[in-house]
């Protein structure tokens, strides 16, 4: 299979497809739901793949975006021929191309996830001279049907680093490793994590993680539908399923979609400071996100079965805090800070990790809003290191009951953003009728008192589970 590319315009490309006898031509997009949108042309005629290249195709947006009403459906895909790769999935040779989405006009379409993060990173680099960085870490259960029993079978919730025998995907995951790398997406490493389930169905869940490297929040955004669209296509290869379902059972490990941030300004990484601790830079990016966190729910947590996680603990935040270490605060700072040297150059060793989202969130609208946070917190630097001072936990101690909870619900969510919304429309960086469609969907959800239903009435985790195994 084809390494990733690096085609610079429409004549390279025409060359590679006629020299690679390319058969398909794929147009790759991410509308609002979060995940990759396909669009197929033969390359038959030249002619055809020309006007393809140069114009992209209209399609209907209606379809694609929740705030397009379908009388004024008509948007545009635009190629960018330099986010081109070879499909490694497909029978026929197969190019796909990611594009960026266009108005009726030809101008960028405002309420597409992609424009709106372009935008947040553009505004924090036009203030602070900032660059943000981020990473994501991925969990997954891989699923299949349990028709014999394994030789060597782990124990509930004990598959964290596990090894085979004692894992049953390590291949799997390591294929997936291996693919990621084929399509330009570099990756930390891949491990299995704690999870590890047998219902009383008999479906056998094995839970793993892959872990991305530093990327621009654009860079990193795109990566995320991309590498899920890889693991379930190798899983599917190998006749098993995977769930991104941030809840499978009360009783055991939830999937969350951990994002770590690092900054830095003209190279230079500005996490911490001059003795290698925590620079005030870094503490105000965290009160400006603690602040936030309510409404930024919104974006990172966007459906009811999602909020599980944060009722059943399980290493997963409860309250708005951040701390050293502590893995039930809603940030954390990594061990590297403990003895690595301070850094100055690039390469966002130091990080600080937000724990609440899952894979269920469109990435580029919660990266966008952690742009805006951060933003907000470095803009006001007294307030934001005030916040951070007030919302720090010792972990020796136990100071829950001064704290916020996090959003248990939708409906909660939704108030939140209500209440914060003006933070994200400054400088038209989400436009009102996007927060609009944000809100409407997720009080439709009508879901204010579903964990204390869920609490007195377990059957009804099934079905919600059910309902959303495979989304996002």
């Amino acid at each position: 299979m084809q390494r990733t590319l690096s085609l610079s315009d429409r004549e390279e490309t025409l060359k590679f497809i006629s020299g690679k006898d390319i058969r398909i031509l794929n147009l790759c997009h991410v509308p609002d739901d979060g995940r990759l949108r396909t669009l197929s042309f033969s390359t038959a005629s030249k002619n055809r793949v020309g006007e393809i290249l140069d114009y992209g195709e209209r399609v209907d947006g209606s379809s694609l975006f929740r705030s397009i009403p379908p009388g004024k459906s008509d948007i545009y895909l635009q190629p960018d021929v330099q986010r081109a790769f070879v499909n490694p999935f497909a029978v026929l040779p197969t190019l796909n191309i990611m594009c960026n989405y266009m108005d009726g006009n030809g101008k960028t379409l405002d309420i597409a996830p992609s424009n709106v993060l372009r935008k947040a990173e553009e505004s924090l680099h036009s203030s602070k001279g900032m660059i943000l960085k981020a990473l994501a870490e991925l969990e997954f259960y891989i699923m299949t049907p349990l028709r014999t029993q394994p030789l060597f079978r782990a124990e509930p919730d004990s598959n964290y680093h596990a090894s085979s025998p004692f894992t049953q995907y390590e291949e799997v995951r390591n294929e997936i490793l291996a693919v990621l790398d084929m399509i330009g997406i570099q990756t930390k490493y891949g491990h299995g994590e704690v999870g590890c389930i047998v219902d009383k169905n008999g479906m056998f869940m094995e839970q793993h993680e892959i872990e991305l490297i530093p990327k621009t929040l654009s860079q990193t955004a795109e990566a995320i539908p991309l590498v899920k669209w890889t693991i379930r296509n190798v899983c599917s290869r190998h006749g098993v399923s995977a769930s991104f379902v941030p809840k499978m059972d009360l009783a055991h490990a939830g999937t969350g979609m951990h994002i770590h941030l690092c900054a830095t300004r003209r190279g230079k990484n500005v996490m911490s400071d001059p003795d290698g601790g925590i620079s005030k830079e870094t503490l105000a990016m965290i009160g400006g996100i603690l602040k936030l966190a309510p409404s930024l729910s919104a974006f990172g947590n966007p459906t009811p079965v999602s909020y599980l996680r944060f009722i059943a603990r399980k290493e997963s935040p409860m309250n708005i805090c951040w701390s050293a270490s502590n893995r039930l605060a809603l940030i954390r700072i990594p061990l590297w800070w403990n003895f690595m040297k301070a850094s100055k150059a690039e390469n966002c060793r130091e990080t600080f990790e937000y724990r609440a989202p899952d894979a269920f969130a469109n990435a580029h609208m919660l990266l966008a809003g952690l742009a805006i946070a951060v933003d907000y917190g470095t803009s006001n630097q007294k307030d934001a290191i005030k916040i951070s001072e007030d919302l720090h936990i010792d972990d020796r101690k136990d100071n829950s009951q001064k704290l916020r909870n996090l959003p248990r619900s939708c409906s909660e969510s939704a108030a939140n953003l209500r209440r914060q919304r003006r933070f994200y429309e400054a400088n038209s960086i989400f436009p009102r009728k996007l927060v609009d469609s944000i809100l409407s969907k997720l009080e439709a959800f009508g879901d204010k008192n579903l964990w204390k239903t869920l609490s007195s009435k377990p059957e009804m985790v099934e079905t919600l589970v059910t309902q959303y195994i495979h989304y996002g």
